[in-house]
């Protein structure tokens, strides 16, 4: 048991990071690919990757907290 909540931390942990590199600060998520153009699509694909990064920080928490009393 202890070792698949070290795997899933593993993979949430990974997770997060790339969510939180993905997201670059004033240039918005057009500018990583190398696109130029504004859209209204990306802004609602940046809204989208803003609210998984807080919904994988609450799985990482919740599954430090469930590591630390096992």
């Amino acid at each position: 048991m202890q070792n698949i909540i070290i795997a899933i931390q593993i993979i949430i942990s990974i997770l997060l990071i790339i969510f939180i590199l993905i997201q670059n600060k004033g240039t918005g998520l057009g500018r990583v690919w190398g696109g130029s153009s504004v859209s209204f699509s990306r802004r609602g694909l940046e809204k989208a990757l803003f609210k998984f990064t807080f919904i994988t920080v609450g799985l990482f928490i919740i599954i430090s907290i469930l590591q630390t009393t096992l």
